[in-house]
Order: C-alpha cells, then structure tokens, then sequence
C-alpha cells in the first residue's frame, strides 16, 4: 500500500473507532493491549514500565532499526532484537503505520519513542484511532504540531502522557508544595539550566557526502516527515539527532520538559508574552552549543508582579550563584531550578529534594511528606479506567509550546519575540513565524497536522 493511500485508509478507519474512555476492546478493570513504536534507548525503558508486572500486555512493536545498535552504535542491552526476546509473542514491525494498520483494532495504547519530529505524527494516527499514546518528550518538535496534538487528544477524550517522568516524582511535587505554599513567599523570578547538550552535532554545519547506510536501519522510515537527506556515519542516527533542527529540539527541548516543569506547574503559569535568546549566532541548520533563553510570563497568584521572568541556560551556562544563598562548599548542581522569593530561595537539583535556603533561616520549616507516584503505570492504569494522568496534553501541551519558543526564538540573536499565544503567531518579527508550523515530506502528510 503507498504510503498516501495508507494514511487516507487510516484517516477513515479512525472515523468509527474513536471511543472516550481510549479503549478498543478491553473493558475497564482489563489488561490493556500495548505496543510501542521505538524500543531502543528510552524507548526500552517506556515499552517496559509501562507494561512491568503485568500491568499491561506488548502485543506489538515497530523500530526502523532492527539491527538492535546502541548509541555508540555497537549492540545495545534494549532495541529491535531485545524487544524480540522480551516479548516473543508480539508482532514485529519497522513500519508504524503498517504497525497500527494492522493491530489498531486491538490495541488500547501505544508508547511513542522516536525521534522528536515523529512524535506528533505518530501521536495524531493513533489519538485519531481511539489509542492512548505515551508520548516521549518534548511532546512535538515544532508550536503548531503542540496545539493540535492537544486539541485532538482533549475532542477524542483518549488518555495522554508525556514522557517527563520527573513530573510524578515526589521531590518535584514537594516543590509545587513548598511554593504554592508561600514557603519562599511570592516569587520574583526563576532560572533553570541543564549541563546539555552531550551531543557534538550542536553549533555545526552539515557534512558533505554520504556514508553507506548500516544494515538492519531503514533511512527512508527513519527520516519519516523529515526532508529527504544522505545518511551520514555519526551525524543523525543513532542519537546525534537531538541537535539538528530538522529532527530534534536541541538541548532545550530535551531537557526543558523535565526542568522547566516544575516552574511551570508551581507558578501555574499560562503562556509566555515574550522570549528571547543570547548566545552564538545561529548556524542554519543546528541549535547553539550554548543559549540563554529568557521568558517572560504574565504574573500569577505566587509571583510577586504582574509578570515573572523565566530564564533558560544550557551547554555549560548556570546562573548567577550569588543568587543563592548556598552553604560552604555547595554549588549549584549541573541540572536544576532556583526560584528567588521574597522571603527566601528555592534551589532543587534535577530530580532531587528541593533546598530552602539560607539554610539557618529554615532549619525548622515542616517539609510536607509527600508520597512517590509511578508516572508509567498511572497511564497504563488510566487506561483502564483506573486514575487520570498528571502530565495529559492538556497539561504537557503548553508546557511543551513554552519549551518550543525557545527553541525559535535561538534563530533570531537578540531580538525579542512578541508572542500572541491565542493566534499561534509571533507579533512583531513575521520571519519567525515560518518555524511555528513546517512542511512534511511529500507522501507523508498526516490529517489534522499537514
């Protein structure tokens, strides 16, 4: 089947199979029918946690690898040929839609753990199938693919969540606690940063050539929606991909949903205004070795005006330390938040127990004692009518397009971008407009995305 009758086959079939509760077949109370599409790396992790104990059963999988090659490109300890062996009764597929085809009938969920820009299409097909997705994070690669992801999910009324499994933790739900709380007072501003990107495709230009393309990887499958380009040994596959902007969401948007969160929920903020970026000039076609990028946010109920910033550092940048008030020989942790309130500092390390500090000032605070959650088990649990999730794309999906402003806003060296959250457009530089919403391949278009 071409791929374009394929997807108006599928556009048809999820006509009559979209049902309320995300469920096909199962009743409530049921084993849900699970299958993933990428199972190597966090992929592995996300088929496998979401189904431990028997919480659900793998009745498929899809990779475009079957080689089972890890990051460093040798054989992994997850991937095509572990998943074969870990769930020997699952059929095995390298093409999704030929996966959800094929086994959409009987399936109530499907994880999705591929690159960034087949996050949306893959979540779309299914969302429009009935399925329940867990979507790895960023949830999409670009703005547009966000808000329509978001929108689909809450009309078909299917259980959604993302990968950011930081967000279910009990250190990060004792810091929503602490200052929702008013334990700091109201917050002035807030800063975030990661110790990424690990990858050497950041801050550079694409090779010229090609290199043959390894056995067991389907390129073509593996570009997807991505515009047609030569593999390169090293370059995009396995794992470099995060830093180009065709495929990933660089640093930001691979760290950004995970750290950012917490300041997102505790502040309960709404869409930024305003974004912009300081650092390298941009190259064309890769994210900065290192940015800065600074939100600025209407002000809510715990912040101390009527707007808030929100700043972003990566790729070996920190805040200021002297903005937290920390004990002799501590410094700040290479992945985390600082929030400065009126009456004191927030600093929480990416994922651990938050600190108020100074240290003396709150020796005798009460810590509320907050109990652990299994972010994994709570979709699958959701499934079968059992809880709701906490990070569903009514949630995950501002969050996510927050994340993704940065990610424009690192085009455009110390401009700053006026955004109207309501239109999905930036107001005062149109260029950035192109990056909300782009092209996908031809014969690979998705309905309700291109």
């Amino acid at each position: 089947m071409k791929r374009r009758n394929f997807l108006r086959t599928t556009a048809a079939m999820a006509t009559v199979t979209i049902l309320p509760s995300g469920l096909l077949k199962a009743a409530p109370n049921d084993k849900p029918n699970i299958a993933a599409v990428g199972v190597g790396g966090k992929g592995w992790g996300d088929i496998t946690e979401t189904s431990k104990g028997g919480a659900a059963s793998v009745v498929a999988f899809c990779d475009v690898d079957t080689s089972g090659a890890g990051r460093n490109g040798k054989r992994s300890n997850s991937g095509y040929p572990a998943a074969a062996n870990r769930f020997p009764d699952a059929k095995r597929y390298t093409d999704w839609r030929e996966m959800l085809d094929r086994e959409g009938k009987r399936l109530n969920g499907v994880t999705v753990s591929t690159p960034d820009h087949m996050h949306a299409p893959v979540t779309m097909t299914a969302i429009q199938m009935g399925i329940a997705t867990y979507t790895q994070k960023p949830m999409t690669r670009t703005l547009y693919e966000a808000r329509q992801l978001t929108l689909a999910a809450r009309k078909a009324g299917t259980v959604t969540q993302m990968g950011n499994q930081g967000h279910s933790s009990k250190e990060y739900r004792t810091l929503v606690r602490l200052i929702q709380d008013g334990a700091i007072g109201k917050v002035k501003e807030a800063h975030t940063w990661s110790n990424r990107p690990i990858w050497p495709t950041h801050g550079i230009d694409r090779p010229a050539g090609s290199s043959p393309i390894p056995e067991g990887l389907n390129w073509d499958l593996w570009l997807g929606v991505a515009p047609e380009r030569p593999f390169v040994e090293k370059v995009y596959h396995p794992f470099a991909w995060r830093g180009w902007f065709d495929f990933g969401a660089g640093a930001l948007g691979d760290m950004g949903c995970h750290i950012i969160d917490p300041v997102y929920w505790s502040l309960n903020l709404t869409a930024p205004t305003k974004v912009w970026y300081e650092g390298p000039e941009p190259k064309p076609e890769t994210f900065p070795k290192s940015e800065t990028i600074h939100y600025e946010f209407p002000g809510t109920q715990y912040t101390a005006d009527r707007t808030v910033r929100v700043t972003w550092y990566d790729g070996g940048l920190l805040p200021d330390a002297k903005l937290a008030p920390l004990p002799e020989g501590q410094s700040l942790p290479d992945n985390g938040s600082l929030f400065i309130g009126e009456k004191g500092v927030l600093l929480c390390r990416h994922v651990g127990m938050p600190q108020l500090l100074p240290k003396e000032k709150f020796a005798d605070y009460p810590m509320p004692q907050i109990e652990e959650a299994d972010h994994y088990l709570q979709w699958t649990n959701a499934i079968r009518g059992e809880g709701k999730t906490t990070s569903n794309f009514d949630y995950a999906g501002p969050l996510t397009e927050t994340v993704l402003l940065g990610t424009v806003a690192c085009h455009f060296a110390s401009e700053q971008l006026a955004w109207d959250s309501a239109n999905l457009r930036f107001t005062n530089v149109s260029k950035a407009n192109d990056y909300v919403r782009q092209p996908y391949r031809k014969g690979w278009e998705v309905k309700g995305l291109s």
